[in-house]
This record gives C-alpha cells, structure tokens and sequence, in this order.
C-alpha cells in the first residue's frame, strides 16, 4: 500500500462521520439489530445523506446487527455506529436489541457464533 493510499483511507471515515469519533448514544452493541423504517419514511429522509448512509438503509431492509453492517460496508464498528445513530436520529432506521436479549431469555449460541464469524470478516 502507496502511503497516499493510507491517508486517503483513513481521511475517508473522517469525513463520512463529519469528524466525529463516537456515535451520540451508548446503547449501540455489536449485535443490536437496525430496521429500516417504512420505505416512504426513509427515502424522505435519505436526501442529503453519505451514500453509506443509503447503503445502510438498503440492507436494513430485514433487520441486520450492528457488526453486520459494518462488515457490509466494510467500515470500522465505530463508523457504522456514528451512521447508524444518524439515522436513528433523521427517523429513518430503528434500532432494538436482539430478541434473547429483549426477553431476557439466555442467549443464543447460533447468533453469537454469526457476530464472531462477521467480526473475523472484517
């Protein structure tokens, strides 16, 4: 890798979060689940976003974890997070936990075996 190359990789997560290292909320895991609102709602707020944001909107489609969509986007955690809670904000994706953990049953071995595969991924 050139060392042109490097800045321009790590310039490019800067200026897709507008500078900003740390998504606005703290509730944002690995394996929170995103929905994409109803289509109508999220083209309305899709105007003006990164095109990561609309990637994120396009595979939130079914809910996706959190470690999922970075993966997808092939960006650090800490970006989709930032994206993520932008979109939590414009209305335009929600967020939960992943139902075991909702219910607060014990957690499903089959779900943390998928996180791990997709953070290896990355």
């Amino acid at each position: 890798m050139e060392p042109d190359d490097a800045d321009a990789q790590s310039v490019r997560p800067y200026t897709i979060t507008q500078g900003r290292t740390a998504p606005g909320r703290d509730d944002l895991t690995l394996i929170t689940l995103v929905t994409t609102v109803e289509p109508d709602v999220a083209g309305r707020s899709s105007r003006g976003l990164q095109p990561e944001h609309r990637a994120i909107l396009r595979q939130c489609r079914t809910p996706a974890a959190v470690a999922e969509i970075a993966a997808g986007l092939d960006l650090p955690i800490s970006v989709a997070k930032i994206l993520i809670d932008d979109l939590v904000a414009l209305g335009g994706a929600t967020t939960r936990p992943p139902l075991a953990v909702a219910a607060g049953s014990t957690v499903d071995m089959n779900l943390l075996r998928a996180v791990r595969d997709g953070l290896r991924r990355l």
